[in-house]
């Protein structure tokens, strides 16, 4: 079991309980910029999402926003980072077409100050303008961002990280984060994905 009190929260113990269109979500150990100001479910530091789908060679593969852009990972090679993923599914949502609307925007470069104005993308705004329910409308609206942190103030790095950029830190803004989006009503964890991980590396990939 995963999560206190989450009895539905199980360790993944085949590629096939997955299904294309849930969400793994990204948990560190420890903290970071992201986690510092950010609050995932059971208080998981969660710092990234991507999204499942099998590849037209029936591989387990992932679309993500990361600093090389928006981009398509095989699901070996995301589960090999440090950390380890947890699991949610979307209820409510087409995950075919949200799969192929997300995978339009391969090629996308990289938003690094969390703007929803511009063409970049970051890792849960990929989520949001991808996911739709089975009539065609978003499934997921923005919500404020917060830079703050628990005290209430916002740290130096992120003074520091859009003053270099002569941008005010963006906090109330329109938009997301991965852990707040793992927090969603539409989001429910089902499974981590640690042990699986491990198994998968000890004997190498099997499909």
């Amino acid at each position: 079991m995963l999560l206190s009190g989450c009895r539905s929260v199980h360790s993944l113990r085949s590629l096939e309980s997955l299904r294309d269109g849930d969400l793994l979500f990204h948990v560190v150990e420890g903290s970071n910029a992201i986690t510092a100001v950010t609050h995932g479910i059971q208080a998981l530091a969660i710092d990234h999402v991507a999204i499942y789908y099998t590849g037209e060679d029936g591989t387990p593969q992932v679309v993500q926003a990361i600093y090389d852009g928006v981009v398509t990972t095989p699901l070996d090679t995301l589960l090999s980072e440090p950390g380890y993923y947890v699991a949610g599914r979307v209820s409510g949502a087409d995950p075919s077409v949200s799969v192929r609307q997300a995978l339009r925007h391969v090629g996308k470069p990289y938003d690094f100050v969390f703007s929803p104005t511009d063409s970049e993308v970051y890792c849960s705004e990929l989520v949001l303008l991808s996911y739709v329910d089975r009539e065609g409308h978003s499934l997921f609206a923005p919500t404020g961002m917060t830079f703050r942190d628990e005290t209430g103030d916002i740290p130096a790095y992120w003074q520091s990280f859009y003053g270099q950029r002569n941008l005010s830190v963006p906090e109330g803004a329109p938009g997301s984060n991965p852990g707040e989006l793992s927090r969603r009503p539409e989001v429910k964890i089902k499974y981590d994905l640690r042990d699986f991980a491990k198994r998968r590396y000890q004997r190498g990939p099997s499909y």
